[in-house]
Formats: structure tokens, C-alpha cells, sequence
């Protein structure tokens, strides 16, 4: 590394430790008493500003907490492209062997004042979901689907590509008229309409967040789906019930994996030996907590998952997993898409919430884009089926047939003898 001199040997000693403990990433470190810290032998990307010495030495006891507290309150300003900027400092920065005391005290703490209880987790998810649904509409397609979408080419626009997810999870879970369907976390209900109006089939869905199911029932009313899909304002521990078809988008992130046995025995409940279930979230390669900036600022008490314990919280329920699909690109390019309309929103979104809000959710979506792009996040989709499921496809062609099914079923299927 590089630095000029002459300036305060503290305020160089801290630019220079989170420099090391990002990995020395192609980034530019200054602070206002005019230290500096450099890459040595790579054009920096962009520039990282510490106004103050305190939002500098906040980042240097607590890195990830520090930074995105002093970006949302413009005390850390950012010259260049912060999605490269996070993306480069993903790639490079090393796992840590332990986190240190101060972080684990937060974590401990949060883990009290977040948790999933019945009556924490509506909390929790009104804190996220229940901002507005105009303030949503800014910036997510014109269906308001909150989850990765599916792009089956490169010039897909997000609404193609959103209705092009839902009919892909259809046709992974072949769907039949007259079947009985349950989704755990519908959102602003665009998956549930979905599937009843283009494949026939009955759905109750499952969500706690009031505004979202007020704008789904409305739609359902909208589009005359009111008898084929009821949403109902009810955690998903309380799901009783039988049904065919089991499905979850984007729900499982906000379980939390203490909960994932008491998940697991709702889905073996709902579908029995002969139910089948798919199930979409965000995932990891390896087990760590979520960011604690994350879950402050964006999602209280998350959890992403990896693959692994997923499938661990199946097995009791003797389900059999048919199908396992990463489409981390494509959520990758979600973010993207969803950034760039909220930047153009951006101004809007400040007038309601304040310039700082605006920032958080800057860096919010900003860190997510980068952490697709370097691995750091997955998107999984599992499909699942009960032992006794004899509805199993013969091929995989059905998933890559062009139109959308319109109720009259799916690709055929091997029945068992």
C-alpha cells in the first residue's frame, strides 16, 4: 500500500486496518484529517470517505454495523460504483475465523428482542413489509412479486420475468385443476392468483402482514378469483388442514433455523405421505448469521439458510427431493432491475421517509446485487414430494416448454406401479 505523508499516524493506523481486513480490496480509503490508504498495484475502483473519526473508528471495532450505520447517516460517503465497490470487497475479503466479542453481543441481543414468536415474528415482519404498499409499487414489477424472478432471456423485461418464475414453479409442481393448494408467505398475493387463474386449482394463503393481504384480496376481487383463493392473516404455525401442493417464496429467509422443525412438521401435516412442495429462498454455501446491519436496518431476526438445512427439516416427514435448481443469476439480475428502479424512485421515496431511509435501502439492495455476483448469496428452488407422491415427471422437458398452461394440466407423468 501507499499513503502520503504527514498526516496523523492514528487516523492511518485505523484506514490501514480495515484496509488489511477487507482483504485489501481495489478500493481508496480517506479520512477528513486527509490520511489515506491506497491499493498498491491496482487503479482503485472508487473512493470510501470517512467525514469523521468516529464514524472511522466505529467501522474499525465494528466493520459491518460502522459502515452501514455511517453510509445511512452520510458520514461515510462513496465516490464510484457501490454495487463493484461491494462486489470487490465480497470477492476479496477473507471469512472470519470467529466474530469478535462486541459483534456477538449484538447478535445475543438481537436473538431476545427479534424473536420469532407468534407475536414477535408479525413484528418483525410488519417492521419490513408493512411500509406502504405505494412505497413498494415505486420500484417492484406491476404484480409486486418480492422475489427472485426468472429471466428466460436476456431481453426479458422484469414483469416477463416475474410471471415467467411463477409459471416455472407451476410447471415444477405440475399442477392439476381441482387441487387444493397452500402458499406460507403470499405476499401481495400475485403467486396465489397465479396459480388459480392459470391452472385451476384452489389456494389458501398464508401471510401476516395486513397491508399486503388488504391490496390481495382487493386484486382477487379484481380479477374474479375471490372463490378460488382465500388469504388469510394467520402465522404459519397455525396452518391446519389438508392439501395437495405445499408451496413458499421468499418466506422461509424470515423462519429463523430454530423454527425449522416446527416448518417442517407444518409441511408434513398439510401434505401428508402424497402432497408435493416446492419451496424458493435465499440460501448460503456454508452456515453463518446473517449481516447484524441487515437485520437492524432491513430484516429482523432473518436467517439465511443453506441448502443443506433445508433438506435436513424435510427428512423427519420422509418427503423425497426430486429437484434442486440455483438460479442466483437471475436473482442477481433481479436486484438489478429493482435498483435501478428505486434510484429513479428515489426522490419520491425521500420526500415520504427522509434522505437516510433512501441510503439504507441503496445499500441494502446494492450489497445483495454484489453478493450474487460473487457467490457470497444463493437462490434455491426445491421440489419435494411426499412418499407416496406418484404424480413424478417422466423427463424434464415439461420445465422448458414455451405458453403457459391454462388449466388443462401438464406434462404427462410416470405413475408408479
Amino acid at each position: 500500500m501507499t499513503a502520503p505523508s504527514g498526516f496523523t499516524s492514528v487516523d492511518q493506523w485505523a484506514l490501514g486496518t480495515i484496509h488489511r481486513a477487507l482483504g485489501r480490496p481495489p478500493i481508496r480509503l480517506r479520512c477528513a484529517s486527509g490520511a489515506e490508504v491506497s491499493p498498491a498495484a491496482t487503479p482503485p475502483l472508487g473512493l470510501i470517505e470517512f467525514s469523521d473519526r468516529a464514524a472511522l473508528w466505529r467501522v474499525v471495532f465494528d466493520p459491518e454495523v460502522g459502515f452501514g450505520e455511517g453510509y445511512a447517516q452520510g458520514r461515510i460517503l462513496v465516490q464510484g460504483d457501490l454495487v463493484s465497490m461491494l462486489e470487490a470487497v465480497s470477492l476479496v475479503m477473507p471469512e472470519p475465523k470467529q466474530q469478535n466479542r462486541w459483534v456477538r453481543m449484538v447478535l445475543r441481543w438481537m436473538n431476545l428482542v427479534q424473536a420469532n414468536t407468534l407475536s414477535g415474528a408479525r413484528k418483525n415482519i410488519h417492521r419490513h413489509y408493512d411500509l406502504s404498499n405505494d412505497f413498494y409499487s415505486l420500484w417492484l414489477d406491476s404484480q409486486l412479486v418480492y422475489s427472485g424472478a426468472y429471466f428466460e432471456s436476456q431481453s426479458a423485461t422484469l414483469e416477463e420475468a416475474q410471471s415467467a418464475k411463477m409459471d416455472y414453479i407451476c410447471r415444477k409442481l405440475q399442477l392439476r385443476p381441482g387441487e387444493r393448494v397452500v402458499e406460507c408467505g403470499c405476499g401481495w398475493g400475485a403467486m396465489a392468483l397465479h396459480m388459480a387463474g392459470h391452472y385451476g386449482v384452489s389456494v389458501r394463503a398464508f401471510n401476516i402482514s395486513r397491508q399486503q393481504l388488504l391490496l390481495a384480496r382487493q386484486k382477487a376481487k379484481e380479477t374474479g378469483l375471490s372463490r378460488r383463493v382465500e388469504f388469510i392473516e394467520d402465522d404459519y404455525r397455525n396452518i391446519s388442514g389438508q392439501a395437495d401442493v405445499f408451496v413458499s417464496l421468499g418466506m422461509l429467509e424470515h423462519v429463523g433455523k430454530e423454527h425449522y422443525p416446527e416448518m417442517g412438521r407444518v409441511i408434513e401435516r398439510t401434505l401428508g405421505k402424497s402432497g408435493r412442495g416446492l419451496l424458493q429462498f435465499v440460501g448460503r454455501n456454508h452456515s453463518q448469521p446473517l449481516s447484524p446491519w441487515i437485520r437492524k436496518r432491513i430484516f429482523p431476526r432473518a436467517y439465511v439458510p443453506t441448502a443443506g438445512e433445508v433438506l435436513a427439516f424435510l427428512e423427519p416427514g420422509d418427503f423425497s427431493v426430486f429437484d434442486v435448481e440455483n438460479l442466483r443469476p437471475h436473482y442477481a439480475r433481479t436486484l438489478e432491475q429493482w435498483l435501478e428502479r428505486f434510484e429513479n424512485s428515489g426522490e419520491q421515496v425521500s420526500k415520504r421517509f427522509g434522505p437516510e431511509f433512501v441510503r439504507i435501502w441503496r445499500l441494502y439492495l446494492a450489497q445483495a446485487i454484489a453478493g450474487y455476483r460473487a457467490g457470497a448469496l444463493q437462490l434455491f428452488q426445491v421440489l419435494f414430494a411426499g412418499a407416496r407422491c406418484q404424480q413424478t415427471p417422466w423427463t424434464r422437458a415439461h420445465l422448458y416448454e414455451s405458453g403457459r398452461q391454462t388449466g388443462t394440466g401438464s406434462a404427462p407423468v410416470h405413475r408408479m406401479p
